[in-house]
């Protein structure tokens, strides 16, 4: 089956009329007492039509915002040799081991695995919903805030880059591209936030879509739920 290329796809819409999420929303303390009181709220979307046929894999991915006075989401370039989603960006994370307790776990492990984040510099906030991949990975994002003095150290095995995006500019709705494609003889719908987005020769050198955009589109949608 080739390889779906996300630049190929039309964009449909950008949601320039979102509802715009407060800096001081994004702060710490803020995002501590979102988690600690969730709202009423439905996410974008639960995930997408799985088109392997294999029984589905628990997985945890680490949404990690580093506390710096403008936090940042914590991201990786997928290596090129791997299996599944080469090259694509995405969360640190993996698969559910049998001695995880928990999704936390597999998210602390699977980051400190991947990119050296020692697990006394993470502060878990919560879960967002699970999300079903095409690929068949039942994905728990877990939310946390990182000591912003945490240094990288990736693993080359699985990971081609470690890099940060402004947590204000991925929750900005109108930096979030809706896109339609044919594909493998169906519509797939995804979302997109390609960062930077301003003109010029780096422009959307890091093309955030699919599982990671939409988790993100999510987190957007939860922070921006009215209160309960």
């Amino acid at each position: 089956m080739p390889l779906l290329n996300p630049l190929d796809a039309p964009i449909l819409s950008i949601d320039i009329d979102g509802a715009h999420v407060p800096p001081a929303w994004l702060q710490p303390s803020a995002l501590r007492a979102r988690f600690a009181a969730p709202p009423l709220w439905e996410p974008d979307s639960r995930g997408e039509c799985p088109y392997v046929h294999r029984p589905l894999t628990p997985c945890s991915v680490l949404i990690g915002l580093l506390t710096h006075a403008e936090p940042t989401v914590l991201l990786t370039r997928r290596a090129l040799h791997l299996n599944d989603h080469p090259g694509q960006i995405s969360f640190p994370g993996g698969r559910k081991d049998p001695q995880d307790v928990n999704a936390e776990a597999t998210a602390l492990r699977e980051a400190h695995e991947e990119v050296g984040l020692p697990p006394e510099q993470v502060e878990c906030l919560g879960c967002l919903p699970d999300y079903l991949t095409g690929t068949g990975f039942l994905v728990t994002p877990v939310v946390a805030l990182i000591d912003p003095s945490y240094q990288p150290l990736m693993d080359a095995r699985e990971v081609e880059e470690v890099f940060e995006v402004p947590l204000s500019f991925l929750m900005t709705p109108a930096h979030h591209r809706h896109h339609e494609i044919e594909w493998a003889g169906q519509r797939r719908a995804f979302w997109s936030m390609p960062w930077p987005a301003a003109p010029g020769p780096q422009s959307e050198r890091y093309f955030i879509w699919g599982a990671t955009a939409a988790m993100l589109r999510n987190l957007y949608r939860f922070l921006v739920a009215a209160p309960a």
